[in-house]
């Protein structure tokens, strides 16, 4: 189901989210990952991913945020700056806006990390409407509407 809730960011409040909390409850399944809200902002938007084995999100662009992954636990297969490498546990992956990236968990375990952008845009109402959302199509078409653009298939060998 689409939620029809827009999620308005306003200023970064001082307080501690704590390890089993989400802010505002808000927790996501995004293509197979559970995505739980760790901070939100119009400067900042925050998630903690945890992505089993075989997840993946394919070849991507954000034209007005840069996003970043710090890695806790597992390896992930990236794409970035035109090549593919691998980033694991106390790594911080840094993808400028405008790069085409992609991230993926090829190993046989769980992977966990930390993701955010920076400005927040419009992606926490871009998890809220991909919640359990399994058509590829439904899902490229909505996130352009919310800012992120993924590449055709095909243009990212290997991907």
């Amino acid at each position: 189901m689409v939620s029809s809730e827009e999620i308005v960011l306003g200023d970064l409040p001082a307080c501690i989210v704590r390890a089993d909390e989400a802010v505002a409850g808000r927790v996501w399944n995004v293509l197979g990952h559970t995505y739980i809200t760790k901070s939100e902002s119009a400067s900042t938007y925050s998630w903690l991913s945890l992505d089993p084995a075989g997840t993946g999100v394919p070849p991507h662009v954000h034209p007005t945020q840069d996003e970043f992954i710090y890695v806790f636990e597992g390896v992930y297969t990236l794409y970035l700056d035109g090549q593919w490498t691998t980033a694991g546990p106390g790594d911080l992956v840094q993808m400028p806006k405008g790069i085409p990236h992609a991230y993926y968990n090829k190993q046989d375990e769980a992977a966990k990390s930390l993701f955010w952008v920076s400005p927040g845009g419009k992606l926490a109402n871009l998890f809220s409407l991909l919640h359990n959302v399994t058509d590829p199509a439904e899902v490229v078409r909505l996130s352009a509407l919310n800012g992120v653009d993924f590449l055709p298939e095909g243009a990212v060998e290997g991907a």
